[in-house]
């Protein structure tokens, strides 16, 4: 009979076992979950990235048609509309150049400069914050970076 209890007793497990594999789950979940956790914003970054390449491919061919880019003023909604203000476009396709226009993934409108410091125009994210600078999720992604 004492066989039988003691076999009873080591099926389970004890209180120092448990609170160890307690502690070692605590310390991978504390390295895994920040690498995990940060993946929304590295995809969201990799999204604004995309949706400049096609703002900068539409807006090349708006100059195609009508010789110029949309200045600052008329902005990146002369894509989707035919400005009205400003040097008024000649060329202008009937559906536009986009159907929407898209918000950055953090669903905030992207800035437009035209002229730019480095180029002919600039898209820029903000991040999100929304303000200028800023590390990591807040960080600016600028078009003039992706090349």
């Amino acid at each position: 009979m004492p066989q039988d209890h003691r076999k009873t007793r080591q099926a389970g497990f004890t209180l120092i076992e448990l609170m160890v594999v307690i502690v070692i789950l605590g310390v991978l979940a504390g390295l895994v979950l920040p690498r995990i956790m940060d993946q929304p914003d590295k995809a969201r970054a990799v999204k604004a990235k995309m949706q400049m390449e096609s703002l900068a491919m539409a807006l090349n061919q708006y100059k195609l048609d009508n010789g110029v880019y949309p200045t600052t003023e008329q902005g990146l909604n002369a894509l989707v509309q035919k400005p009205t203000i400003g040097r008024i476009p000649r060329n202008y396709p009937n559906n536009g150049y986009l159907q929407t226009m898209p918000k950055d993934p953090w669903n905030y409108d992207y800035v437009y400069l035209s002229p730019a410091e480095n180029g002919d125009f600039e898209i820029i994210s903000l991040g999100a914050d929304n303000q200028e600078g800023g590390e990591d999720a807040d960080a600016d992604i600028r078009s003039t970076d992706l090349n």
